[in-house]
């Protein structure tokens, strides 16, 4: 039974996509047969996990994620990828099937103009911002739609098609001009981006994560000395790249630091061309039907320190949320640097209430050493953990309202029963907390209203939470 489970749980992270919905539906069905040990229930959530759409440091599927959250008791999940949405219909899916609260976004930077002379969450990059949005339930730009009450935001599905085209394109773009000068600075031991890179992604959206893999492979298999050609290429003592060349997390690392990394040769200072706005980024995510969310780094930057300007600025241009990585901002072994960011880490949740921005919060998954959740026990959390936990309700509580009848969160029937942002928070908040999760919450909901542009919230909230 063993190696069977240990068989099945590979298979979610294989490159083909039926396979891994095959192997999660086998698991489901030992667990419902006592033969896999499912975890109680713990108030918990992670909703910033990359998946191996962008990179995910375990190599984690979207299916994957949705089962390591059903295992392990996880009350909310959340997947979010880099330039891309190909991971949102197959996580959705496998939350139906196994019973899970999950979400799905997608990451990528603009460029803000309003911030070009200061550094925001970029470092080293002025006016560069990680920009996020979250609770798509759909990718579906072909101008079709099934939902009568769309969003009162005006957009043109076939501009969001090549804007989300374009955020592939540019990516792909940069990573091919850092491998070039990165091959002529390793030659001979130089990849093929095609044949070398693309074969380590199950869709073709490489990043710098995968270039690394892939130098870290044609070293070995080009070079007799590979630990020698690393300390000369690195500038680092043969001894020390011995001691971790073998230890793929730490050696991966350091090779992309070194080299494609701010003052690496394969860094290239980014201009504003390089990125799309604010503005180009919300329409495709509004066009999907989901919202558009700021990102916080630890408040410590010039752009950060002016964080009320900077949001103030971003809920004009359509932002409703706000996306934080607690674990980098309390679990610091500098007692000085945790005092502040933590401090720090305090006043944007502060803040964030203050200005009516639910928190997404998360610990990325696409780096070594990332959390598979944060620990939300550590005495720090204790004074944020109940925002926390209620971002991940409000995201979910979106989700599933605009998969089950198209009443999300910027929906005109969202806009006339909440006219205030504050009051909206307050409303799908509780539904994302009353509402079962998986396929049977979703077909009670529908049940409780028959027709949606006519649905009472006050019946809907009702009916969640006497669990009818």
């Amino acid at each position: 039974m063993k190696a069977s489970l240990e068989i099945f749980e590979a298979q979610l992270n294989d490159f083909d996509a039926a396979l891994r919905t095959a192997a999660l539906r086998e698991l489901l069905a030992l667990a419902d047969q006592g033969a896999v040990d499912i975890a109680p229930p713990i108030n918990v959530a992670n909703m910033h996990c990359h998946t191996f759409f962008s990179y995910n440091t375990y190599g984690y599927s979207p299916t994957a994620l949705v089962w390591l959250a059903k295992k392990s008791g996880y009350a909310y999940m959340g997947i979010v990828d880099f330039d891309v949405l190909d991971g949102v219909e197959e996580f959705l899916a496998a939350c139906d099937l196994a019973g899970v609260r999950g979400s799905a976004g997608m990451e990528t930077r603009v460029f803000i103009p309003e911030f070009a002379t200061r550094e925001i969450n970029s470092p080293g990059e002025p006016g560069i911002f990680y920009h996020m949005g979250i609770g798509f339930t759909s990718t579906d730009l072909t101008g079709a739609t099934d939902n009568p009450l769309k969003s009162v935001q005006s957009f043109d599905k076939t501009e969001a098609r090549a804007i989300l085209a374009s955020l592939r394109a540019r990516a792909e773009a940069r990573n091919r001009d850092v491998a070039a000068r990165v091959n002529a600075y390793l030659d001979p031991v130089v990849i093929d981006y095609d044949r070398d890179v693309l074969p380590l992604t199950p869709a073709g959206n490489a990043t710098e994560r995968h270039m690394v893999i892939a130098y870290l492979q044609a070293a070995q298999r080009t070079i007799s000395d590979p630990a020698a050609f690393w300390a000369e290429k690195l500038r680092t003592s043969r001894a020390e790249i011995a001691a971790i060349l073998d230890n793929g997390p730490k050696i991966q690392n350091l090779v992309r630091s070194k080299l494609m990394k701010r003052g690496g040769v394969g860094y290239v200072q980014p201009s504003p061309e390089m990125f799309p706005s604010v503005e180009e980024v919300n329409r495709v995510i509004t066009a999907c039907g989901a919202l558009p969310c700021a990102t916080w780094l630890d408040g410590t930057s010039a752009g950060e320190q002016a964080i009320e300007e900077l949001l103030d600025l971003l809920i004009g241009k359509g932002v409703v949320a706000l996306n934080i990585i607690p674990d980098r901002n309390w679990n610091i072994a500098d007692p000085e640097s945790k005092r502040l960011k933590l401090q720090k880490l305090y006043e944007i949740v502060d803040l964030a209430q203050h200005l009516d921005l639910p928190l997404n919060v998360g610990t990325e998954m696409n780096a070594p050493g990332n959390r598979l959740v944060d620990d939300f026990s550590a005495p720090e959390l204790a004074p944020v953990r109940e925002a926390f936990m209620d971002g991940a309700a409000f995201i979910y509580g979106h989700t599933v309202m605009q998969r089950a009848l198209g009443l999300g969160y910027s929906s005109e029937w969202a806009q006339a029963h909440f006219p205030t942002r504050k009051a909206r928070n307050v409303f799908y908040t509780q539904v994302g907390k009353h509402i079962l999760p998986g396929n049977l919450g979703t077909t009670r909901l529908r049940a409780t209203v028959n027709a949606p542009a006519e649905a009472d919230p006050r019946l809907i909230l009702t009916c969640l939470e006497e669990g009818l």
